[in-house]
């Protein structure tokens, strides 16, 4: 019996190590609103550090790639005052 349960556990150990898909790590920098993206054959390129389009647009002219609103961006911090409340 306990032979056949730890076969079961380490199939469904091995099952479940094999379906897990591979994470990708967050390329879209929050703090800036545009990104400027490249794809090569290696794989694509994604750099999210600029504060314009037209920043971005004049580094991505002499690289073959493209600028777009970074889909993550969120929004310059407020000036507020303290968040908490009195």
């Amino acid at each position: 019996m306990r032979i056949a349960a730890l076969a079961m556990f380490t199939v469904l150990t091995i099952l479940a190590v094999l379906a897990a898909a591979p994470v990708g790590a967050q390329t879209h920098n929050p703090r800036y609103p545009v990104c400027f993206q490249s794809i090569h054959i290696g794989g694509e390129f994604i750099d999210c550090r600029f504060t314009s389009l037209e920043q971005c647009q004049a580094v991505a002219q002499g690289r073959g790639g493209s600028c777009f609103n970074n889909p993550y961006f969120r929004g310059a911090p407020t000036s507020g005052g303290s968040p908490y409340r009195r």
